[in-house]
């Protein structure tokens, strides 16, 4: 349970890292950014997976490469969503996405090696 929490709190640093380093994303408090991370995660988990199965042929098709098509849509409904995150345009969620992905990624693997 303490995992996921401070997994939570990491990734709405994350997301304020991200805000930070693009100007076309905006996070207005670090409450707002706790909110978005946990509507990411929830996209990510419920319909994430719906929209890969259903989206399979193209990203087949472009090697993959469409699953970043996916993870920017993610980020942009859920700046839709919330009024605390905002995000300028799909680009801006493409490139926000990707920003938070390799977070994500950084903070599982030290995580992992802190909660063995």
């Amino acid at each position: 349970m303490l995992k996921i929490l401070v997994r939570w709190v990491l990734l709405a640093a994350a997301l304020l890292f991200v805000a930070y380093l693009l100007p076309g994303v905006t996070v207005h408090s670090f409450g707002s950014a706790m909110l978005a991370a946990l509507i990411l995660g929830l996209l990510n988990a419920l319909l994430r997976p719906v929209l890969v199965i259903l989206t399979l042929p193209v990203t087949l098709v472009t090697l993959g490469l469409f699953l970043f098509v996916i993870n920017a849509l993610m980020f942009y409904f859920a700046a839709q969503l919330l009024s605390g995150l905002a995000v300028a345009g799909f680009m801006w969620a493409l490139l926000g996405s990707l920003v938070y992905s390799v977070c994500g990624v950084v903070i599982d693997a030290a995580l992992e090696g802190l909660f063995k």
